[in-house]
């Protein structure tokens, strides 16, 4: 072998085994920071696979800051080709990829006999709007649509950081209202008993087009019969909630990160991050409000258990606020909406998940409804964590533990 040869393949390993070092030594340090209670079901996996997400994630910087490609696209590059399991569709089922007024869809319909027009549900999958996509809940709309019997449209709106609010929330209203308007003629579903829904921000997005429709006047649609949150993610008002404290180093979702997420759905100004993690974004003016709405007295006392802190009240930053004030909106913070706005929702079906950081949104949303007087079916995983859902029956990654959340939708659905 030519020894220039031998010196650049050397060089290169060496190259290599440095990158992978630093690999695992990243890796291993955000697996120290994180806190994975006992309560957690399946917790030596859920171990696992945060150490394979949080890879992912620390190889896809590295290779943004050597402007090899950007951080979300290597993501979501990965998880398509390897953590995605697609099945053969199973018998009883038929399912097409089609687009709603250039929406892309993925129509699930049982092919059973029915007496009559069957229930619909328009679902919008979760991934923080940056994440996630129509195969990520796959599975998922498979089990709702052939268990329950319901034609479900799964939508595969845009996401960020290529778009941002309102484009997410628009997607899901053109092809919620497309649906609504040819559920009889096309697919011989009752489009005064069809749902929207949805897990994580995919909640949000479900809870917020509610709020909207309720809003405006669509002539001859019918309105959603129910709302389907799964560990919705309802406000960015305040971030030391009690679950907030309590989960906020839990897999696979940490309090850092969730508004992360909020600031990629709006702007994606970063430099506010720690500012809105404070507190200081919301004005002097509003706090009262909000405090009677997220207080931490809402809570029933088991939630207040594994302990929390008064935050204190910090100083309002009228630069931040201005900064992320659409986030404060009820079309991105629907918990925040006025009382006759949320008086127009539909009856509402809200699971929340004990270790998971938006526990607390999901229950004090059902507060809100139930103060109101409006119909609310309430589910809580006591061992459950934040993204559950998506590790149903995805072969080694998968998690016994959420067929309880999937299985919870069903029996919901078959009430409508």
């Amino acid at each position: 072998m030519d020894i220039g040869w031998a010196i650049f393949i050397i060089g290169f390993a060496a190259l290599v085994a440095a990158f992978l070092l630093l690999v695992i030594g990243l890796v291993y340090s955000e697996l120290m920071n994180s806190d994975i209670p006992r309560g957690v079901a399946n917790r030596g996996r859920l171990h696992m696979v945060h150490g394979l997400l949080v890879g992912i994630a620390i190889v896809g910087r590295v290779l943004h800051r050597l402007g090899v490609c950007h951080q979300v696209s290597f993501i979501r590059w990965f998880v398509a080709c390897f953590l995605t399991r697609l099945n053969p569709v199973p018998a009883g089922l038929r399912v097409k990829d089609l687009k709603f007024s250039e929406v892309p869809v993925r129509v699930y319909e049982p092919t059973g006999v029915c007496e009559g027009l069957r229930r619909g549900l328009v679902y919008f999958h979760g991934g923080g709007w940056v994440l996630g996509n129509i195969d990520s809940v796959d599975e998922v709309c498979r089990h709702i649509a052939k268990e329950s019997d319901t034609t479900v449209v799964s939508v595969g709106y845009r996401l960020a950081p290529e778009h941002r609010y309102p484009a997410q929330l628009d997607d899901c209203e053109t092809a919620t209202c497309h649906f609504l308007s040819v559920a009889e003629s096309q697919f011989s579903v009752d489009s005064r008993r069809v749902a929207v829904g949805g897990d994580g921000t995919g909640a949000n997005l479900a809870a917020a087009l509610c709020q909207r429709l309720a809003g405006r006047e669509h002539g001859h649609l019918a309105f959603p019969c129910a709302q389907v949150l799964v560990y919705p993610a309802l406000q960015m008002a305040d971030f030391n909630l009690p679950s907030y404290q309590q989960n906020h180093a839990v897999p696979i979702l940490f309090r850092g990160r969730m508004v992360f997420y909020f600031l990629q759905y709006l702007n994606g100004d970063m430099s506010v991050c720690q500012d809105v993690l404070e507190g200081i974004h919301v004005p002097t003016e509003l706090k009262p409000r909000y405090e009677d709405w997220l207080s931490p007295s809402n809570l029933p006392s088991e939630f207040l258990t594994r302990g929390f802190s008064e935050h204190p009240t910090p100083e309002y930053d009228g630069q931040v606020y201005h900064a992320i004030k659409a986030g404060l909106e009820h079309e991105v913070s629907p918990l925040l909406a006025e009382d006759a706005v949320i008086e127009k929702t539909p009856p509402t079906f809200i699971l929340t998940c004990e270790y998971d950081v938006l526990r607390d949104d999901g229950i004090l949303y059902r507060k809100r409804l139930l103060d109101l007087e409006k119909g609310v079916t309430w589910r809580h995983v006591s061992n459950g964590f934040h993204g559950m859902i998506n590790f149903f029956k995805q072969g080694w990654l998968t998690f016994p533990s959420a067929a309880q959340v999937v299985d919870s939708v069903v029996d919901y659905m078959k009430t409508l």
